[in-house]
């Protein structure tokens, strides 16, 4: 067909799949923004109607907080940091003394100006910190500033594998007056947490002692969109677990280290990087890495798609691995320039890969397997190149990805507030039908925004194509009632896009839940399939489906304590999202859990609730599972079965507490319709694959820490057998696979193949390679 009659109908299949999906008032699709120039960012106007609906006073509760409306002035002269605190900690928030609670969202919210600090900005529990998007905000560190962080995610007040539900967004945080030491953000978080256009501005001067971020632990996570300017380090990592994707590091001495110690709090179990850029510095990534298997240092690094420029050495080890798995390392497609000493070198010894001027295709360092051989080849040196579906790349070759989107430039009456139009968001009232109404009069032409709010609906919910869907600190949609209640007939919550329709749909800061009972609740249906030329038209970010723990759910500690009989009480879905075979996706920093504690009664007491699987794709792409997590599911955490043209990176996992008591699929029982997979010995799959092909993995974090609430297993490196199940006609490569006490590693058509014995790596084991 001529390109431009191809062109003509693209344009046709998406004009015709917008023009059905569009509200009754609408005349047209809404498609650019209408701001002025002189306008300020939508957020900032747009009415306030967003309430937390089981605070102890949802009616005097502010959720939105204008930094300014606390008498900060962002002159860039006055010391706004009292101002500042005293919005993020109004209102009796969670800080000293609480451990989590979802019943005080807030966003702390900065106009355009340059805000002087002096001491730390407090990073409560459940924040969005929120710029400006349209003219970011200046955060400016005064020559005189004392203390951690210039915005502390935890101030000491938080168990850092706890640290949910924080975003920080928009800023420029300039460290630049300070002659002594400065960090620009600490950031010792957990998962539902994310960064994302930030630059930071540091010091070029030789001896600076400035960093963009700090993070000595946690268990994230996802950053994106950031630019380091200067400094000592740009970024100094240490976490289980997170997945970063387009960062650039300018200037600075030192990239990214992660320089991890015994007595120090750097260190990982797997890291994956996608798209790097590194200008000018002295060196990019400082890794420690260990002299054993057993103390824990940088586990597994995995970085696709970089440029290194003017940088004499890219990658420093701290130690020779000396011919066996003491720290997992992936590089592939890197542009190196000007990469004087080394690629990767040991420091004061060998050089590993040399410098110079060209592409890295795929180097590796660690373990890799082949197939159904059990046999570990360690190696040191370039590896076939890795496999990539043409779907999943952007139009220069590399893995596409997508800025979660803010809408900067589009007008407040370009939106349409679900709360203006009848809906309650009370956690109380049936929001169903007021709901139904917004999409039926405004899909495709407003964005839906749903004011900060809880609100139930005991039907299905359709986003059609076209359908874009913002949300306020997270605003909660839950299903509840008869609906969602038979796991023999079960119903989508929420309905994106009609099965077999087209067109660009945007979902972010959205919660998905279900108040339980609700075995039968599919929690998201993924229908919808960007148009033809719009990678990453259909997506989700920064939105999570989180299943009971926390107010509201009647799933939590009072109703279903753990190592009770809870009755049939404890239901909290059938599957969390479901991508339907007609779809494509986007989905960049999801999180899928079904909670494990209760965050909103005091001390994080542990839970028992049941959610039958967690992430189904049948798609057949492309899609992008960027920094996703999903966890505690009964079946499985992630399913392929006849999927095609997915990037998976990274993704987290961790098995029922519960188990094997009872064994899957028990509470529930399979269900053909959902085709479901062969049962794993004794617990759920972190990830099981059937009848899928051009699957790529690239980087895996999926662990077992548990067997009936008990942790003695882990002493034995054994809290179940199996973890993933690759069957036989499935073509997939895995790259940077840690586990935590499975057994088996990976399993081929259920039998196990490689042995965590093998590849032992501190606290996790770790696979560099397996490949077909």
């Amino acid at each position: 067909m001529p390109r431009i009659l191809l062109s003509i109908c693209s344009f046709l299949v998406l004009f015709a799949s917008t023009a059905f999906a569009l509200g009754s008032s609408c005349s047209a699709p809404v498609t650019r923004g209408t701001a002025a120039p002189s306008d300020p960012y939508w957020m900032q106007n747009i009415k306030r109607q967003g309430t937390a609906a089981f605070n102890s006073n949802p009616g005097g509760y502010k959720v939105f907080r204008n930094v300014k409306d606390f008498g900060a002035t962002g002159n860039g002269n006055t010391d706004d940091t009292a101002a500042i605190n005293n919005a993020v900690t109004s209102g009796g928030r969670c800080g000293p003394g609480c451990d989590s609670t979802t019943t005080e969202p807030a966003i702390i919210y900065f106009p355009p100006g340059t805000y002087k600090i002096t001491s730390p900005i407090l990073g409560y529990y459940q924040t969005q910190f929120i710029g400006d998007a349209r003219h970011p905000p200046t955060i400016l560190a005064a020559p005189n500033f004392a203390g951690a962080a210039m915005l502390d995610a935890d101030p000491g007040y938080y168990v850092n594998q706890n640290n949910f539900f924080r975003s920080v967004r928009n800023f420029v945080f300039d460290m630049r007056q300070v002659t002594g030491g400065a960090t620009g953000i600490h950031w010792q978080v957990s998962q539902a947490t994310s960064l994302m256009n930030i630059v930071f501005q540091m010091s070029t001067a030789a001896g600076n002692q400035h960093q963009g971020i700090f993070m000595e632990n946690g268990s994230g996570g996802f950053m994106g969109d950031l630019v380091f300017n200067g400094g000592k380090l740009g970024a100094w990592f240490g976490n289980q677990q997170f997945t970063v994707r387009n960062v650039t590091f300018n200037n600075a001495q030192t990239a990214v280290s992660a320089t991890a110690r015994i007595i120090s709090a750097g260190w990982n179990w797997g890291w994956t990087f996608q798209g790097i850029t590194i200008n000018g510095c002295q060196i990019g990534f400082d890794l420690s890495i260990s002299t054993n298997s057993v103390d824990q240092a940088v586990g597994a690094e995995a970085i696709v798609d970089g440029v290194v420029t003017n940088t004499p050495l890219f990658i420093r080890l701290s130690n020779p691995s000396n011919g066996a798995l003491h720290g997992s390392l992936v590089l592939n497609n890197i542009k190196l320039n000007n990469v004087a000493q080394a690629a990767v070198a040991v420091n004061g010894g060998a050089t590993l890969l040399n410098g110079g001027s060209y592409t890295i295709d795929t180097w590796a360092q660690g373990n890799i397997y082949s197939g159904t051989n059990p046999a570990k080849s360690f190696v040191q040196g370039n590896i076939g190149s890795i496999q990539k579906p043409g779907a999943i790349l952007d139009g220069s070759g590399r893995i596409f990805g997508k800025m979660h989107p803010q809408y900067a430039d589009y007008a407040v009456d370009q939106f349409i507030s679900v709360k203006s139009q009848g809906a309650k968001g009370d956690g109380h009232n049936d929001d169903t039908q007021a709901i139904k109404n917004v999409i039926a009069q405004y899909a495709g032409c407003k964005i839906i925004f749903f004011d900060a709010g809880t609100y139930l609906v005991s039907s299905t919910i359709t986003f059609p194509a076209g359908t874009q869907v913002v949300g306020e600190a997270w605003s909660v949609i839950m299903g509840t009632g008869n609906a969602f209640t038979d796991y023999n007939n079960p119903q989508p919550v929420v309905r994106v896009g009609d099965p077999g329709s087209q067109g660009v749909l945007e979902i972010s800061d959205i919660i998905f839940s279900t108040r339980g009972p609700a075995a039968g609740a599919v929690v998201v249906e993924w229908n919808v399939h960007d148009p033809a030329g719009q990678q990453g038209a259909a997506g989700i970010w920064d939105s999570h489906i989180i299943l009971g723990g926390f107010a509201g759910t009647n799933l939590q500690n009072a109703q279903c304590a753990k190592l009770r009989d809870n009755g049939n009480n404890c239901f909290a879905a059938f599957l969390g999202l479901h991508l339907t075979p007609q779809s494509s996706a986007y989905i960049e920093g999801l999180w899928a859990w079904l909670a494990d504690h209760d965050l909103d009664s005091g001390g994080s007491p542990q839970i028992s609730l049941y959610s039958g699987r967690g992430i189904m794709s049948e798609s057949q792409g492309p899609v992008w599972l960027i920094g996703t997590g999903s966890e505690h599911h009964v079946q499985y955490e992630y399913y392929l079965n006849g999927a095609k043209n997915h990037y998976i990176g990274l993704a987290q996992t961790e098995t029922p507490y519960f188990q094997p008591d009872p064994v899957p699929p028990a509470p529930f029982i399979t269900n053909a319709a959902y085709k479901d997979p062969a049962l794993g010995p004794g617990a759920a799959w972190a990830l099981t694959v059937t009848n899928s092909q051009s699957i790529l993995v690239f980087g895996a974090g999926f662990y077992s820490f548990f067997q009936n609430y008990g942790q003695a297993c882990l002493n034995t490196f054994n809290c179940q057998q199996q973890i993933v199940n690759i069957d036989s006609s499935s073509s997939i490569a895995i790259y940077s696979l840690s586990t935590v006490a499975s057994q088996y590693m990976l399993s081929v058509n259920g039998q196990g193949i490689i042995n965590n014995a093998d590849n032992r790596n501190g606290f996790a084991q770790t696979v560099t390679a397996w490949t077909r």
